[in-house]
Order: structure tokens, then C-alpha cells, then sequence
């Protein structure tokens, strides 16, 4: 993730941590895509609150808590495919998998991170204008709190088993084009193992202390 990004992407990863965790039940029982995000940003804010190791950092319980609550409401094959883009089709199936096993760990380690600076933030969103026919919705919100709103909005799909999240835009700037730039860069000087053996290594690193805002 770029230096220059740091805080837009902070700001979106704690914001999407508020916004995906959510029942199975509540989505199949026919919950509004917006609906569901207004929901599970106030009961995560209250979770993430209440958690002290989390709001210290603590990556072990950031990976449980993004294992439990988060994967199971991504579409995170389709995010990681995308933000790969051309070069996943080329991609044998298991460097696809080493693929997602390590773009999955640099979320969680921003989030470990991101999570600590939960103070009072809400969510408010956005006008939605849909069909009740359509399949892929975007959701807008403003993350409210300290400083300047931060825009944030989902792109979801609807699913057999309920809406799910594969894109996320912070400030005019979508999370799966973002990757794509860097991760082809990365691909076309060293080919898809480079890219992982970058990952990896990134992966590998000590995560830096929460800082206290």
C-alpha cells in the first residue's frame, strides 16, 4: 500500500470493518444492501469499542474477528481476481491461492492497525437509487467523527447467499483499481510468483504499533 495513501486507507479500512460484519440470516431474510450496511457499521463501531485488544492492535484477534464476521460477506475471490485483473486467468490455481491467502493477510494487518483509531465515529448514508431487479448496487456513505468526513462507498452484489461486498471506494478512489496499477506493475517486472514473493515478504514484516490519535 502506497506511504502517500497511509491515511485514506486507514480511514477506509476501519470504516469497512464497521461496515461487513453481518448475520447470514438477516441478509437472506431479505435485507436492503443499504439497510445492512447502516446496521453492521453500529454494531461493529459498539463491538470494536468494547474491545480493548483489538483497539491495541492485536493482529491474532483482528484475524478472528475478520474470519468470523468479514470473509463470509466478501466476495473475496472476486476482489482479489479483480485487483490482480488479466494476469489471474494466467494464474495456476495455486498461485490463485497463494494469491488470496496473502492479499487477505495485508488487509488484516492494516485493519490491526486501523481498528485502533475507533473513537466516536458513525455512519450516515447516502441517497440510494435502485431496481428492485438489479444485481450490483453501489452504497454510499460519509464516515462522521473527528476532522472532515470521509466518503466511503460499497459496490455489492446479490448472491444466492445474500449481498455481498467486492469493491470499496475511499475518497474518489476504488480499492480494486488501486491494487490493479500497483499489482500489475509488480507482475510485468517479475511475473505472478514476484508478485507473491512481494506480498509475502510485506506479509512478513512486523506490523507497526497502533497510533494514538
Amino acid at each position: 500500500m502506497l506511504r502517500n495513501r497511509t491515511s485514506a486507507w486507514r480511514a477506509w479500512l476501519t470504516a469497512a470493518m464497521l461496515g461487513l460484519s453481518f448475520s447470514l440470516a438477516h441478509a437472506q431474510a431479505g435485507k436492503g444492501p443499504d439497510v445492512l450496511i447502516k446496521e453492521v457499521s453500529t454494531d461493529v463501531l459498539d463491538s470494536v469499542r468494547a474491545d480493548k485488544s483489538i483497539k491495541q492492535g492485536d493482529v491474532q484477534k483482528v484475524i478472528l474477528l475478520v474470519d468470523q464476521k468479514v470473509m463470509p460477506h466478501v466476495d473475496f475471490q472476486r476482489m482479489t481476481a479483480s485487483s490482480v485483473g488479466r494476469y489471474w486467468r494466467e494464474a495456476t490455481p495455486e498461485q490463485q491461492k497463494q494469491l488470496q491467502e496473502q492479499f487477505k493477510i495485508l488487509l488484516v494487518r492494516t485493519y490491526s492497525g486501523a481498528l485502533a483509531q475507533v473513537q466516536d465515529q458513525t455512519v450516515e448514508l447516502k441517497p440510494m437509487r435502485t431496481n428492485p431487479e438489479d444485481k450490483e448496487v453501489v452504497v454510499r456513505t460519509e464516515v462522521k467523527g473527528r476532522g472532515d468526513p470521509i466518503q466511503l462507498d460499497y459496490r455489492l452484489e446479490q448472491t444466492p447467499n445474500g449481498w455481498k461486498i467486492f469493491d470499496v471506494n475511499v475518497l474518489g478512489v476504488w480499492l480494486v483499481q488501486s491494487y490493479r496499477s500497483s499489482f500489475a506493475q509488480e507482475i510485468g517486472a517479475n511475473g505472478i510468483d514476484g508478485l507473491i514473493k512481494k506480498m509475502t515478504e510485506r506479509n512478513a514484516r512486523p506490523a507497526p504499533a497502533p497510533t494514538k490519535s
